[in-house]
């Protein structure tokens, strides 16, 4: 549960921020938002591509 929710928030907040700081017409929160989206989506990918995609699994096991 705790985990699923650090990915929620860890997608949530930039993209809460990015949309406010769009509306608002702030360049430099728009940019620190995009730098922060990036930063979080880094560990997310990395958790799906080799956690969830990319399993390693003995010859003849099925993951």
């Amino acid at each position: 549960m705790f985990g699923l929710m650090a990915l929620f928030t860890a997608v949530l907040a930039p993209t809460a921020g990015l949309v406010v700081a769009h509306v608002r017409d702030r360049r430099e929160a728009r940019g620190r938002f995009l730098v922060m989206a990036a930063v979080s989506g880094v560990p997310i990918l990395f958790f799906l591509f080799f956690g969830v995609l990319f399993r390693e699994c003995p010859d003849g096991y099925h993951c």
